[in-house]
């Protein structure tokens, strides 16, 4: 034990020197090694490639969040689906009538929408 103390540094504790043989003990010894992410090579545009340098923004970090919000965006058209399919077992298909209806009103909300943001 006390030969290998003399290799193996406690967490923290400075080493003035290393043999060759014994730096991986040492390295490992010191260093926590965390599980990494799955890594995966993407490719993009060499326009969009250029811009992403010149701004400096994190590729890794932007995709992270896009393919989250797509995730998400996912999983709400699913649940949005799931309700249209239940909410027609409740109370059936509507009428034609119904849905020039409700076609009239999504158009008056969507101008009526542009009007106060514009």
């Amino acid at each position: 034990m006390s030969a290998l103390r003399k290799v193996v540094p406690a967490l923290g504790e400075r080493v003035e020197a290393v043999e060759p043989n014994n730096l991986r003990v040492a390295f490992m010894s010191v260093v926590c090694i965390y599980r990494r992410m799955p890594r995966m090579q993407v490719y993009l545009p060499d326009d969009l490639y250029k811009k992403l340098k010149a701004h400096r923004l994190p590729a890794s970090e932007l995709l992270q969040k896009a393919v989250r919000a797509e995730l998400h965006r996912q999983e709400l058209l699913a649940a949005t689906d799931h309700y249209i399919t239940s909410l027609v077992a409740q109370v059936g298909k509507p009428t034609k009538a119904e849905r020039e209806r409700a076609s009239t009103l999504a158009g008056r909300i969507a101008r009526h929408s542009i009007r106060k943001t514009g």
